[in-house]
């Protein structure tokens, strides 16, 4: 009997997930599994903790419906705790396993577990099958390899667009063949020394875990509100729900995928009409992608404080007053300080804010952008390695903004997004 595992990582969900279906079609028996890595709930070298507690919290929910779905399907989720090199090995020996399915990465730290893991396997004579499961675009379809994508994203989109296409989505499995697998137990945070942060009644959102949760938003955004059809308009906005998709989250965790978000938005163009709103909700799925691509080209480079960029410069000493005073919503600028203090009380702040924020850290502060992403990677509950670090590179002018360093009038910007003060009120509010 052909028995695989299944290791979910950022990919949890059951539809379009290819890793899941070549699983099922290669394999008698499947154990899907996740595991959770100590090394994940560690305090960086910049002094914060790569997960916090909104982002934990929506992935104990995420895995709870991961389970209840595959459940549903006849298997279920077993939860490991250790390292995956260690761990996996262990389940692969006690249960004969031929192979280990899982999706492909391309961030440098995921990329070394990565390596691990196969090396680990290959010593039981049991292989790593991965599949890329992230992107709208596959990288092979892409018109460029991956180390000649350029580092513009014009150039990029405009010939992605022109010469690539979308593949279809893998439809849910029907049935899944497994071994018993009992009850999960989800941990509480406080064995990753977190605690329970409650839900903040001013949040955009009530953002929950999960497949199911992601889809419903999903149904919300398109074909309930059809809030869609004026996103481009509302993008920019800082209160309410659906003044943006919101869907980051779910992407991050892989609990919903681009390509269904795709797909639905073709489903939605179909039967209301097509505009620059509907397109823009593509134009941002395509700088996910690209970004993903770029960490891809250039690795670890994404994380120095140079960048992608071939210059000398070294850092100077953390200023730590100055830091806190950022993280904790107590400089100067009172727009930027409403915009940290939703991020701290809730996980969550607009991509208008993000960029503010970044730019006031950068340009009028001074400080070592590699603090602000990584306080970033700590707090936001839609963290993704790529979208994150590759955005702050941009903001620092180390990336791939093909201007260089851009610095936000904070004056103009408030100005502009917040003219009644009424999202300042809304978290300054004492």
């Amino acid at each position: 009997m052909k028995r695989s595992i299944v290791w979910f990582k950022t990919d949890l969900r059951i539809s379009d997930n290819e890793t899941l279906v070549r699983a099922i079609e290669k394999s008698d028996e499947i154990i899907p599994v996740y595991c959770l890595n100590p090394s994940q709930f560690e305090e960086t070298e910049f002094g914060f903790k790569k997960t916090g507690s909104f982002k934990t919290q929506f992935l104990l929910e995420s895995l709870q419906d991961l389970d209840a779905n595959l459940r549903k399907l006849g298997s279920g989720l077993i939860l490991l705790h250790g390292k995956p090199e260690e761990e996996l090995c262990k389940l692969a020996a006690k249960y004969g396993v031929h192979a280990v399915f899982s999706k492909t990465e391309v961030g440098f730290e995921e990329k070394e577990e990565q390596v691990k893991v196969e090396q680990e396997l290959w010593k039981i004579n049991c292989v790593l099958d991965s599949y890329s499961t992230s992107t709208l675009y596959h990288a092979e379809d892409l018109p460029f390899t991956i180390k000649n994508i350029p580092d513009v994203f014009t150039n990029f989109r405009n010939r992605t667009e022109k010469d690539a296409s979308i593949r279809s989505v893998f439809e849910k499995p029907v049935a899944i063949n497994s071994i018993h697998i009992p009850a999960l137990e989800l941990p509480e945070l406080a064995i990753f020394n977190l605690s329970k942060t409650p839900k903040n009644p001013k949040a955009v959102l009530d953002f929950k875990g999960g497949e199911t949760s992601g889809l419903e938003r999903i149904q919300h955004y398109f074909h309930d509100s059809k809030a869609v059809s004026s996103y481009k308009k509302t993008r920019n906005g800082l209160i309410g729900a659906d003044y943006s998709t919101k869907f980051s989250p779910w992407l991050a965790l892989g609990c919903i995928s681009p390509r269904i978000i795709y797909k639905e938005l073709k489903k939605y163009e179909q039967e209301n009409g097509a505009n620059d709103s509907t397109y823009w909700v593509l134009f941002e799925l395509l700088w996910r992608d690209y970004f993903r691509f770029m960490v891809k080209k250039h690795q670890y480079k994404y994380f120095l404080f140079n960048g992608i960029k071939d210059e000398k410069n070294t850092a100077a000493p953390m200023d730590m007053e100055k830091l806190n005073a950022w993280k904790n919503g107590e400089t100067d600028n009172d727009f930027v300080n409403a915009n940290l203090v939703e991020l701290k009380l809730t996980g969550f702040m607009s991509n208008r804010g993000r960029q503010i924020v970044a730019s006031y850290f950068i340009n009028e502060l001074a400080l070592d952008w590699r603090y602000g992403a990584a306080y970033f990677e700590e707090q936001l509950i839609d963290y993704d390695v790529c979208s994150n670090w590759g955005n702050w590179a941009y903001l620092a002018g180390v990336g791939n903004d093909p201007r260089g360093k851009r610095a936000f009038n904070m004056e103009k910007q408030a100005h502009e997004y917040d003219p009644k003060n009424e999202y300042r009120n809304l978290w300054l509010e004492k």
